[in-house]
């Protein structure tokens, strides 16, 4: 089985930045696509971005849209998720994961990520909390 594991968050004013990593094997990284999901209290877990091991294309919600960003490091073999102009509504724990499944992504691929999730996963990471408050 596939493993992830994020690092990062924190708490953050309204207008911050935060960097979030998710550090997985570079066979891991070469071969399966990488997504970043999030659950607020009382919602439903979402996903918010993806970045394709075939190509490197990106994929976002559309309320993170110009605000987040995806990029590899391959020293590190992380998938770092570059977080700016945070709002409170960015609040909830953020979990990276991988090893997607299902027709719908057979389908789609990474661009069906971000938004409910209508597909299975078969590993997570434990999870990170991004707080913004002020």
């Amino acid at each position: 089985q596939v493993q992830v594991a994020e690092s990062g968050g924190g708490t953050v004013q309204p207008g911050g930045s935060l960097r979030l990593s998710c550090a997985a094997s570079r066979s891991t990284l070469d071969y399966y696509s990488i997504g970043w999901f999030r659950q607020a209290p009382g919602k439903e877990r979402e996903g918010v971005a993806c970045i394709s091991a075939a190509d490197g294309s990106t994929y976002f919600l559309d309320s993170v849209k110009g605000r987040f960003t995806l990029s590899r490091d391959n020293a590190e073999n992380t998938i770092n998720l570059q977080m700016d102009n945070l709002k409170p509504e960015d609040t909830a724990v953020y979990y990276c994961a991988t090893d997607f499944y299902g027709p719908r992504f057979v389908d789609g691929g990474c661009r069906v990520i971000p938004g409910p999730l209508k597909y299975g996963v078969r590993s997570w990471g434990q999870g990170t909390q991004v707080t913004v408050s002020s």
